[in-house]
């Protein structure tokens, strides 16, 4: 008998192995709640720091005037350990699915030196035009986006 891990399980065993580019980010004092630990939503304003660096500053794709943007349609994230005041995050990010229009980008959260990921997850987003209809990723960022794409996982286990 086969099992479908879930997505959320799927995250759960990354290691700093599975991506393919890391930013760093440093935590600031505000990233703390009222706990003094770093809450989880700030998690999604660093994965979407990564891949907007990845994709403006690595790939040179231009947001502002460039034919396309990409519009997230769908994301994840799993806690697994806490980030704590200071240190410095270091965010990695693969891509695991890259169709016509959508990019698949799956992303872990490290304090910098240390191996046990902090939180785990995806943004799925989907490049649209002018008009926000989606269309096809242009060739250069494709290009780009293929240097992090990673052999698809076999998503079943025995049990």
């Amino acid at each position: 008998q086969e099992s479908r891990v879930t997505e959320s399980q799927a995250h759960a065993a990354q290691t700093r192995d599975d991506f393919r580019y890391f930013h760093r980010i440093a935590l600031r004092w505000n990233d703390l709640d009222a706990y003094r630990h770093v809450n989880n939503v700030r998690f999604y304003t660093f994965y979407d720091t990564v891949i907007m660096h990845y994709l403006t500053v690595e790939g040179g794709f231009d947001l502002l005037d460039g034919p396309a943007v990409p519009f997230t349609v769908e994301n994840l994230c799993r806690f697994h350990n806490s980030l704590r005041y200071p240190a410095i995050v270091e965010c990695g990010l693969r891509v695991a699915r890259l169709g016509n229009s959508s990019v698949r980008y799956e992303l872990g959260l490290f304090t910098q030196g240390e191996s046990a990921i902090a939180a785990s997850g995806y943004f799925i987003d989907v490049f649209v035009d002018k008009t926000e209809k989606p269309c096809t990723i242009p060739a250069p960022l494709r290009v780009h986006l293929q240097s992090l794409l990673v052999p698809a996982r076999d998503d079943s286990v025995a049990t």
